[in-house]
């Protein structure tokens, strides 16, 4: 198998600080944050932005403040969001991919989030891409459902996207595909022909189908974004935290953890 490359999702857009009191929100504290996961095993670190207050934005003067400040403390691979906040504009949610992070992610399709609707359009998704090409910017496809998987083989057989192509099954969002193991497999079953591909377990789902990807050859993403908790009742006290858990499992089964380096060369991330 590959080396195994552990994705920390720093922070969210949904999660607030009464939920969970270590949530990083400020530049200084999602740097710190991203060279802790580093230290601890992650090679990417995903990236939202917050106001002072809590609030998630998308403004590219954040962005570019979080994105400085990791750099100068470690060598993690910085992957913004595009999917910003539900309710954000398109041009608000692309903004800080001018900003020519490595990764940025690519929704592949609208869905159900919550009692909201998270909006992908189809030629907002194709203009996202271009200007992530035209930015040198690796995307990472986040697959909510099967249909999204099958949107994503459409623009590689009409050649708008070359493979091999990287992907985050997002399991676990209500109103999106269950976090279950017949829900993972199957979407495994429908991947492009040479994907990359890792597993973001919302909530209770994370642990499971992490250990799942790790056991498959696939990839891990933790952290608050998508999961506060450590156990049941507890709560993590950093994201770092879950990234270290991830690490040992895979230790654990003797599945190598990829450096950012490493990852780099396995995403074909272009320098």
């Amino acid at each position: 198998m590959d080396k195994l490359i552990i994705t920390a999702a720093l922070t969210g857009a949904e999660v607030t600080r009464e939920q969970q009191p270590a949530l990083p929100v400020t530049p200084d504290e999602i740097a710190r944050a991203a060279e802790e996961c580093a230290a601890a095993g992650a090679a990417i670190v995903h990236v939202h932005a917050r106001y002072p207050d809590g609030t998630p934005t998308q403004d590219k003067a954040i962005y570019a403040e979080i994105i400085e400040k990791i750099r100068a403390r470690c060598d993690v691979i910085v992957q913004v969001s595009t999917g910003g906040a539900v309710g954000m504009t398109a041009a608000e949610r692309l903004a800080p991919v001018e900003l020519r992070p490595e990764m940025a992610t690519l929704s592949m399709g609208s869905v159900n989030f919550g009692d909201d609707v998270f909006l992908n359009p189809p030629a907002d998704m194709e203009h996202f891409l271009h200007t992530m090409k035209e930015f040198r910017v690796k995307p990472e496809f986040e697959i909510f459902d099967a249909g999204m998987l099958h949107s994503l083989q459409r623009w590689i057989n009409k050649g708008v996207v070359a493979g091999p192509v990287h992907v985050d099954l997002v399991l676990g969002v209500p109103g999106a595909m269950a976090g279950t193991p017949e829900s993972l497999m199957f979407l495994r079953s429908q991947l492009p022909h040479g994907a990359t591909w890792t597993v973001a377990g919302i909530g209770a789902a994370q642990l499971p189908l992490a250990a799942m990807a790790i056991a498959l050859g696939g990839h891990v993403r933790v952290g608050f974004e998508d999961n506060v908790w450590f156990r049941k009742g507890e709560l993590a006290t950093s994201n770092a935290q879950l990234v270290a858990r991830i690490a040992r499992i895979a230790r654990e089964i003797e599945r190598a953890v990829a450096t950012p380096g490493e990852a780099r060369a396995l995403l074909r991330i272009e320098s």
